[in-house]
């Protein structure tokens, strides 16, 4: 649904920070939030993130680019209505890779977000994740579930990282007065994913691409539910352009295994590659499902993207690039 349809705070909403605002769902935030007239004040490091991403945005005079690491300040000149934080590695490959940075980052990079959006007067929007529930033992989750997470194992790092974020975040609205929400996402995907990130679908495409075998973690039987960027979005902004507080999970409650998903994916690219098998990470989550009714409840919002329709669109996008990338090569 369009954003002003949802419940809405008495704030307009007239420039907006985006954390990490040059990464994969960073990115498409920026891009709406320019389509919807609000001025954005991108800040990225570009630890995981890449200037490429909102290359398209450079030229627009509501879009502004600036280098920044939120973990160790963030100051921006002249009024702010809203506070998006998205900063933080996202995919096991990056935190596993950055565990003190995602703990930062988490930490300390929520702190000063949160000092800004109360320097500002602005409304601040956490961006949570569904790994706040671990492995979980509530089947769909909701969101008032605990969840199950193991803090010192290696996913406990970004686990625990965003379940600080989200006590923190609780703790500036009951003390000191922010208009904070909280959103948990669950797996997004979609173009402007790096092909590298170790996630499961940007890995399936670029191995049936190649027509290399999939590499399915474990027997596969473990599931997750993907959502389109689009709707990812969607349901973001209408949660951010509200006056509801959270948490709140915004996800497709489309569930697959992670077999059926490499399957999937080998048909839609047309490719001869093989399904083999690795060793299952420690502490991965057997299942993932969205309850969503609260976000249907009040902000009317469901997913609209199949996940037929979004999977084709992002294999186009990724046999796109490749080909892009064999041009310049050739």
């Amino acid at each position: 649904m369009a954003v002003h349809e949802a419940a809405r705070s008495t704030r307009e909403i007239g420039r907006a920070v985006v954390t990490g605002g040059a990464g994969f769902l960073g990115s498409h935030l920026c891009e709406q939030l320019l389509e919807r007239g609000v001025e954005v004040v991108c800040l990225d490091n570009f630890l995981t993130g890449s200037p490429q991403n909102v290359l398209h945005l450079m030229e627009h005079p509501g879009f502004r680019l600036v280098r920044c690491d939120v973990t160790d300040y963030v100051h921006v000149p002249g009024p702010v209505d809203l506070v998006l934080h998205f900063a933080s590695p996202a995919s096991p490959l990056d935190y596993l890779k950055m565990p003190i940075e995602t703990l930062k980052v988490g930490s300390l990079g929520t702190l000063h977000a949160l000092g800004l959006a109360k320097e500002k007067g602005a409304r601040f929007l956490l961006a949570s994740t569904s790994e706040v529930y671990g492995d979980p033992l509530q089947h769909p989750q909701r969101e008032d579930y605990w969840g199950n997470v193991n803090p010192v194992g290696p996913r406990g790092v970004y686990d625990e990282a965003k379940r600080f974020s989200e006590a923190l975040t609780t703790a500036y609205r009951t003390s000191q007065g922010i208009d904070t929400a909280i959103v948990r996402i669950f797996n997004t995907y979609g173009p402007r994913m790096r092909a590298d990130d170790g996630r499961a679908i940007p890995a399936f495409v670029g191995q049936a691409l190649s027509g290399r075998p999939l590499t399915v973690a474990g027997d596969g039987s473990q599931t997750r539910s993907i959502c389109y960027v689009d709707d990812t979005v969607r349901g973001i902004l209408a949660l951010a352009f509200s006056s509801e507080t959270g948490p709140m999970n915004i996800g497709n409650p489309d569930e697959l295994s992670m077999l059926e998903l490499a399957r999937w994916i080998v048909r839609l690219t047309g490719s001869a590659s093989e399904v083999g098998f690795i060793d299952l990470p420690v502490d991965d989550p057997k299942v993932r499902r969205p309850d969503t009714t609260l976000a249907a409840e009040r902000l009317n919002w469901h997913p609209s993207v199949s996940s037929e329709e979004g999977l084709r669109r992002t294999v186009a996008w990724f046999a796109a690039q490749r080909d892009a990338v064999a041009a310049q090569a050739g």
